[in-house]
């Protein structure tokens, strides 16, 4: 087993989940089998395989994205209009973690 219980529970324990002993069981066992089929990938030999996409690439006419032009930068003032609650130049929001 590539990953144990006791290690997801740590990682729960991080993102603040409170699982079960039955969810925690479940979670390493799909966790390992995530973790074997990645290691099936890892053998294979990539090197000759062209990208096939790229989030940029050189598209000429056809590109989406528009020039970057430099522009003045939102002030405070305008940032916190519609806030709901501000002060000292921040966004103010409930307590979400009681830790």
């Amino acid at each position: 087993m590539k990953i144990s219980e006791q290690e997801v529970r740590y990682v729960a324990e991080l993102a603040n989940l409170k699982l079960t002993d039955e969810e925690l069981g479940r979670m390493a066992s799909e966790l390992d089998k995530i973790l074997t089929h990645m290691d099936k990938l890892n053998e294979l030999d990539t090197s000759a395989v062209e990208p096939m996409a790229q989030v940029l690439y050189e598209a000429g006419e056809t590109a989406t994205l528009r020039d970057d032009v430099e522009r003045t930068p939102l002030g405070e003032e305008a940032a916190l209009a519609n806030a709901p609650l501000s002060g000292a130049g921040h966004f103010k929001v409930p307590r979400v973690i009681e830790r």
